[in-house]
């Protein structure tokens, strides 16, 4: 299969598995113990039906929105992630590219690749920086700082990582960074050499966010070392309140899952929620976000923009998740997967099949904006 046969999700998933080594392939595809909570999130959209209307003269189709300030031309956006230039040397280059292409909100990760700075300076679409809470204050206050001093529009807090998910599929290829290989990991590196010289061509692998704060040299700290070293795991409400003044802008939560935590979250002045359970890449047996949606999005929607990722491989999938209520919709592997295969091109093309997905649904719908999607349009089973 070549990239330009790829008509969907399935198909940049099977390329970048050809392409990738299986222990980098299954840091992307794996998640949490029997990763149950993975088959969940894209499962949970087929609980529900689309009920379209028809005869409503959608010659023309508007599905742009607003979340959090931001004015985005479709309804999706690129969720950070971590490590990207593992899966392709282009790493969140390609994604940011890809995402201003198609007039979309792209995320940086603390354990981003590529520096907040150099993408902010790049592109001019909105830009979320992920970040995750650290047992030293004054280096959370620095990273902020950075990121404000950068022009970054939304600020995302990630509040369900205080520590990692048990990855089996990592432990048993002994995926980390730096690499600590299983002879099976270290076979499948040998099989798909091709990575390994693009890999070894091209600039240094770095984590520039951080690169003040962990040594990736010769005793370099593991991706797991920094989740059970660095991040605080008492991290609390009052912690976040802070956070939320010293920003003072656009400021989101990401992993928020109860109505609970959804109130607490308004209350303390948050102008965004993301929910998630992280890809099922955490606590397997979590809830699916679009499950959740509907009763989160009854309790806050009127005080704060709510979001959710997880499992979205169609355009069904965010036209549902819209007439629950999301402002907005994330996806992750939705676009490592064409990263991994293609690059800049592989994602600039997963997003344009997204887009037209959507256009296609709303034409169907009866919808010439989103607006006009409501629960009317869905019934569940």
């Amino acid at each position: 299969m070549r990239l330009r046969d790829c008509c969907n999700f399935h198909d940049f998933r099977q390329l970048a598995k050809r392409r990738l080594p299986g222990p980098i392939f299954n840091y992307i595809d794996g998640a949490a113990d029997d990763e149950t909570t993975l088959r969940r999130n894209t499962a949970s959209f087929d609980t529900c039906d689309l009920v379209p209307n028809v005869l409503r003269g959608v010659d023309t189709v508007d599905m742009s929105v607003t979340v959090m300030g931001q004015k985005l031309a479709m309804p999706v956006y690129c969720s950070p992630t971590a490590l990207q230039r593992l899966f392709h040397h282009q790493g969140e280059r390609a994604v940011a590219a890809a995402a201003a292409k198609h007039g979309t909100m792209f995320g940086v990760s603390t354990l981003g690749t590529v520096s907040l700075d150099e993408l902010r300076k790049a592109h001019s679409t909105p830009q979320v920086y992920q970040f995750y809470f650290h047992k030293d204050r004054g280096l959370n206050r620095a990273m902020m700082q950075r990121a404000k001093e950068a022009g970054v529009e939304v600020m995302m807090l990630t509040v369900d990582s205080i520590t990692g998910g048990n990855r089996e599929r990592d432990l048993r290829t002994g995926f980390s960074i730096p690499f600590k290989l299983t002879l099976a990991g270290m076979l499948q590196f040998a099989i798909k050499p091709m990575w390994g010289i693009n890999y070894l061509t091209h600039e240094g692998f770095k984590l520039p966010q951080l690169d003040e704060h962990v040594d990736m040299g010769g005793g370099a700290m593991s991706i797991s070392r920094y989740f059970t070293e660095m991040l605080d795991p008492s991290m609390n409400w009052d912690d976040v309140a802070d956070m939320v003044r010293e920003w003072n802008g656009q400021f989101c939560l990401k992993g928020v899952m109860s109505v609970a935590d959804a109130k607490r979250a308004a209350e303390i002045g948050c102008t965004g929620i993301v929910l998630s359970n992280h890809g099922g890449r955490q606590l397997d047996g979590s809830r699916a976000a679009f499950d959740q949606l509907a009763e989160i999005v009854d309790a806050v929607g009127d005080r704060i923009d709510v979001m959710m990722d997880g499992g979205v491989q169609r355009g069904t999938h965010v036209l549902k998740a819209l007439s629950l209520g999301a402002k907005a919709v994330g996806v992750g592997r939705f676009y490592l997967y064409p990263l991994a295969a293609a690059g800049q091109a592989g994602v600039e093309q997963a997003l344009g099949l997204m887009r037209t997905e959507i256009e296609r649904g709303m034409k169907l719908m009866g919808c010439s904006s989103i607006d006009q999607l409501s629960r009317e349009n869905l019934r569940f089973r």
